[in-house]
């Protein structure tokens, strides 16, 4: 079987060779990477990285349609050749890593535990800056272990989930957490699963971009989820914006709602080995170390460059500031589910 991830990226350069070497460990055979607006060297880097055959590099450089820059990739993407060869897709971001802790940690393993699943729903584990202010050129999975509890009651962002599925003409369409334009008579058959093991109800095969909360999601598979990084990080993402929300603008909400940092996880540490190997042999290509090496300055020189602006320095003071969020306990988390039925209730009248 073949598996392809779709990446979307913009000035993250610094970040794509652990990204790449962790998910050839993993077991995905092909990657279709889209750039746009680059000024840290990205393009130039997935160009090199295609030129040796680790990967497909897109320009997508616009016009883009209404949903946004991410969802212009997707709807190229569902075009590609690179898709149509694939027997399972999983689009993915540069900060989510796929975490499977069946069998020998691999697809190959996830799909033995799972073999009646033609849908794999992978929830966020939210990972917190872990205490992390500057940021340093080493690995991300190494580096920021603390993350949100098992269990998480509120906010519904933690059950967030990525759908690794079959490319078995059920969706037309590649999207941003769940295939896209169904086929209603292929509907019937497509059978989806959990990241912990568990069939999901008939809803979940048209709607649904979350997990039920309050319970453990995680048994056979988990997405590591690291949207924050160090505060210097999340400075530069701030500036950069979304690729999905362009409009939204990054501030402490998005951080308090993302940085929990009250369990640790290192479950990703028994691919390291394997991702080491892989990367030890991206490095040895002189050019790609060298744009490796670039980007890591320009992201340095960026965030000095930032601090110069009032806005981003006193985003960075009230990151540092901050303590680290704390899970709602149970009474407090019903107390605000209850209330959002009941505001979905009246948006709706």
């Amino acid at each position: 079987m073949r598996h392809l991830a779709i990446l979307c990226l913009r000035n993250e350069a610094a970040f794509v060779l652990e990204w790449l070497a962790h998910h050839r460990a993993v077991g995905f055979d092909d990657f279709l990477v889209f750039s746009n607006d680059c000024q840290d060297g990205t393009d130039t880097m997935l160009d090199r990285l295609a030129e040796m055959g680790w990967l497909t590099h897109v320009r997508n450089d616009g016009p883009y349609a209404k949903g946004g820059i991410q969802f212009t990739a997707l709807n190229s993407a569902a075009k590609h050749p690179v898709l149509k060869q694939a027997d399972w897709i999983l689009p993915l971001d540069i900060d989510e890593f796929v975490n499977i802790h069946a069998g020998d940690h691999t697809l190959t393993a996830l799909h033995d535990a799972l073999p009646e699943a033609t849908a794999i729903t992978l929830t966020w584990r939210l990972f917190g800056s872990s205490g992390q202010g500057r940021y340093q050129d080493s690995p991300v999975t190494d580096t920021f272990t603390r993350c949100a509890p098992r269990v998480m009651h509120w906010p519904w962002r933690a059950a967030m989930f990525k759908t690794l599925y079959a490319n078995d003409g059920t969706y037309r369409k590649p999207g941003v957490h769940r295939p896209r334009d169904p086929v209603e008579e292929h509907l019937p058959a497509s059978q989806w699963f959990d990241g912990h093991g568990r069939a999901l109800p008939p809803q979940f095969r048209t709607a649904r971009i979350f997990s039920t909360y309050g319970r453990d999601n995680y048994g056979l598979a988990q997405l590591n989820h690291y949207p924050l990084g160090a505060a210097e990080s999340y400075v530069l993402k701030a500036a950069r914006g979304r690729a999905v929300h362009d409009g939204d603008t990054l501030g402490l909400d998005y951080w308090v709602e993302r940085n929990f940092n009250t369990e640790t996880d290192t479950s990703i540490a028994a691919l390291a080995p394997r991702r080491d190997a892989e990367l030890a042999t991206l490095k040895a290509d002189k050019t790609l170390a060298q744009l490796h090496e670039n980007a890591v300055e320009w992201r340095k020189n960026r965030f000095l460059e930032l601090l110069q602006d009032e806005p981003f320095r006193a985003l960075f003071g009230r990151l540092m500031m901050a303590p680290p969020s704390q899970p709602l306990p149970l009474q407090a988390a019903r107390f605000l589910t209850h209330h959002a039925n009941l505001g979905r209730q009246v948006a709706r009248k």
